[in-house]
């Protein structure tokens, strides 16, 4: 129930309504693209646990999708990666200077990694 709570409570004021739709919106651009397909779909998955990111994490895949992914990600960390996780960082720090602030700055820190580096990652359920 408070995972609930903490995820409304984020789509209203933490900002996720806002990241959902400009994850979404690099999704459909991505997918215009033929060659940039796995970039879309990462970027779709970015979108989702960033809507709704209390009761999941992010974990390497297993296997670890391989050379290819390593330099898709690569590519990815160039051209917004650094970016998007630096944006993450801030937003978390503004958001830990106020207490009630804390468990969304919280779940902005948990969007690096995947902002950094999402292919060969997925969204899972903590239960």
């Amino acid at each position: 129930m408070i995972r609930f709570v903490l995820n409304v409570l984020w789509v209203i004021f933490g900002g996720g309504l806002l990241l959902f739709l400009g994850y979404a919106l690099a999704a459909l651009i991505c997918l215009v693209l033929v060659v940039t397909i796995p970039f879309a779909i990462a970027s779709w998955r970015l979108a989702i646990y960033s809507l709704w990111p209390f009761g999941r994490t992010v974990r390497a895949k297993n296997g670890g999708g391989g050379a290819v992914t390593g330099v898709a990600n690569i590519l990815w960390v160039v051209l917004a990666g650094w970016w998007l996780a630096l944006t993450h960082i801030t937003a978390g720090i503004t958001l830990c200077v106020s207490l009630i602030g804390i468990p969304f700055g919280i779940a902005h820190f948990k969007l690096v990694p995947a902002a950094f580096w999402p292919l060969g990652r997925e969204v899972v359920d903590l239960d």
